[in-house]
């Protein structure tokens, strides 16, 4: 990313704010464009949840980049959360493929929720994003999304 340490100024942690966060792939690559590879990704999310760092409230994973819209719980600072997320994610799509080094850019964007209406619209941004990309026609088609909101 360029001037990605732009991206750090202003940053804030506080447990039990809500933040999206995106996460691009090194090199912007299309890595998860396979169900094996994107449930590895997909499953990290869920890790943190089950050890109580987060409470997930919509993800969209994109060929080459992430959208997730969580609330951080007490566990664990913003920043270790995306690192962890990077690093067990990485370590498991590595062994699986039998290759080695990050798969990650080394930043990220983050963005703190400032109410209700906001922590709604971010989730639809997010559940959008394979049809704004023309993935697809419609969001039912494409696999690698949840929300809370639209069980």
């Amino acid at each position: 990313m360029h001037n990605s340490h732009l991206l750090r100024k202003g940053r804030v942690s506080q447990p039990f704010h809500f933040y999206v966060i995106t996460v691009a792939t090194k090199n912007r690559n299309n890595l998860f464009t396979s169900l094996s590879i994107a449930q590895k990704v997909i499953n990290e999310l869920y890790t943190l949840e089950n050890e109580q760092a987060v409470k997930t409230i919509s993800y969209v994973l994109m060929p080459d980049h992430i959208h997730w819209q969580f609330q951080l719980l007490t566990k664990y600072t913003l920043a270790e959360i995306i690192k962890r997320f990077k690093g067990r994610s990485t370590q498991s799509i590595n062994k699986f493929t039998h290759q080695k080094g990050s798969i990650w850019q080394p930043d990220y964007f983050d963005h703190q929720i400032k109410n209700e209406a906001d922590l709604i619209n971010q989730a639809r941004y997010i559940v959008a994003n394979p049809l704004r990309a023309g993935i697809v026609k419609n969001i039912d088609e494409y696999p690698f999304w949840n929300c809370i909101y639209l069980k």
